[in-house]
């Protein structure tokens, strides 16, 4: 028997690199077809090429999410390829540390831009299409264990994760009228480029080893000392796509090894 998503359309936004390029390539196995949005659109096509090769289907997709215009060009052009659109993963994130007496107010409003104005404007150009004759569809929205936990130096980003669980619910409400569900996956740190990115901004920050920022910062609460996996996190999102009906809706989903139990 099939998935429930295969034929299904899927868009996935920061999905040439990480997290949201393993979650296009789950999708993509079990049928769906999936626009891999990003910045980087060489990037993103390269992802695309992948996907077609293995046999699914894909295409690349320059977008901007902080841009209203070319978030909506981008799910127009996705529309017009693929198909209305099913699934929205709105994954697409950046990561600044630095004190909140040291944080740049560009970087601030950068910050919440890319998470949460991406996330918001995402979603008010594919819901027209899931909200005609009430196709329904499904809006997962990349969260962090810091939408629940704060962390020093962090300010943006907990406070950007934070709204996506309002947003979430918010849409969950709405939604749920026209068969759409909204939910957030919380990962925990993921060995991501933008994860190792922050080993040695931290260790300089906290003055301590890059080996303790991984061991007592990034994996000291979790019950094994383990990295969550690109993988764990988009079986989650996979998980959440098929799930039938509005039963598991405006919920966060935490992918952490325990960091963080709900």
């Amino acid at each position: 028997m099939g998935s429930p998503i295969e034929g299904k359309v899927a868009v996935v936004t920061g999905a040439a690199s990480g997290i949201g390029k393993e979650i296009a390539h789950t999708l993509a196995r079990a049928g769906a077809k999936v626009a891999i949005a990003d910045l980087n659109l060489a990037g993103a096509q390269a992802v695309a090429d992948e996907i077609i090769l293995a046999g699914g289907t894909a295409m690349g997709l320059a977008m901007d999410v902080t841009d209203e215009a070319a978030v909506n060009a981008g799910i127009a052009h996705a529309v017009e390829q693929l198909g209305p659109v099913d699934i929205l993963i709105s994954n697409a994130g950046i990561q600044i540390i630095n004190a909140i007496e040291d944080y740049a107010y560009s970087d601030w409003k950068k910050m919440l831009a890319i998470h949460l104005d991406g996330a918001f404007l995402t979603t008010k150009a594919v819901l027209p299409h899931m909200y005609q004759g009430d196709r329904g569809g499904v809006v997962i929205y990349m969260g962090s264990v810091h939408s629940h936990e704060a962390s020093p130096l962090k300010s943006a980003y907990v406070t950007a994760k934070h709204g996506l669980l309002g947003l979430a619910r918010v849409l969950a409400k709405e939604g749920g009228k026209h068969g759409v569900r909204a939910n957030v996956v919380c990962p925990g740190f993921v060995r991501t480029p933008l994860v190792e990115k922050q080993i040695p901004e931290q260790a300089k920050t906290l003055g301590i080893s890059e080996e303790d920022v991984v061991k007592k910062v990034m994996l000291g609460q979790t019950v094994d000392g383990i990295f969550t996996t690109v993988e764990d996190v988009a079986q989650t999102v996979k998980f959440l796509c098929e799930f039938p009906s509005n039963a598991l809706t405006g919920q966060s989903v935490v992918v952490s090894h325990g960091w963080y139990m709900q």
